[in-house]
């Protein structure tokens, strides 16, 4: 993987537990939602250090939801929203469990073509279509994930020199041009609804 990892203005051991398990990317994706992109790709790492370990994706599935709603809304907590996102992942978990032997890395690892890989991840609870082009955006940039047609399928966020997501995020200059870009298109969608 080497320079092409995502590198987040984050701590160290955040960023590697990110290039280093699979889990914790997609986690990361999952709680990437109304909070900033450090918060939501550094929360895996602060939930692997209230575990005592790294999760794995049966045992964050079978886990007691109390419990885990728990972990989440413990200060600092792992999201605005932690009972909301603590149920958001066990479902995600769920789904790897069913359908992928609890491995993250099977989501990906047979996919035929860019299309369906788009679409394995959009069938992750949660993941509409914007976010399932960023993920796919985000393992074919930095994780090295390139079926035929994965930028296709990631639309514009999978363009070579775009700046409009986590995939984007190599520095801190990269980290400024992606807000930048989200700030516009915020601003964009006031507008239009006037």
């Amino acid at each position: 993987m080497g320079s092409m990892t995502l590198s987040l203005p984050i701590d160290p051991e955040a960023n590697r537990l990110l290039a280093r398990s699979p889990l914790a990317l997609l986690l990361g994706m999952v709680l990437d939602q109304q909070v900033p992109m450090e918060k939501a790709f550094s929360s895996p790492y602060v939930l692997t250090q209230r575990l005592g370990h790294e999760p794995d994706a049966r045992e964050l599935a079978g886990y007691a939801p109390e419990a885990l709603v728990e972990l989440f809304a413990q200060p600092p907590a792992l999201h605005r929203f932690p009972k909301a996102m603590a149920a958001r992942v066990q479902e995600v978990c769920q789904v790897l469990v069913d359908r992928y032997d609890g491995d993250p890395t099977r989501l990906w690892a047979d996919v035929a073509d860019g299309r369906e890989l788009l679409r394995r991840v959009g069938e992750l609870p949660g993941f509409g279509k914007q976010k399932a082009q960023i993920f796919v955006a985000l393992l074919g940039k930095r994780y090295g994930v390139t079926p035929d047609g994965w930028r296709e399928a990631a639309g514009g966020y999978g363009e070579p020199d775009a700046r409009r997501s986590v995939a984007d995020v190599t520095d801190p200059e990269s980290l400024r041009q992606v807000r930048e870009y989200k700030q516009q298109m915020k601003a964009a969608a006031k507008a239009a609804k006037g």
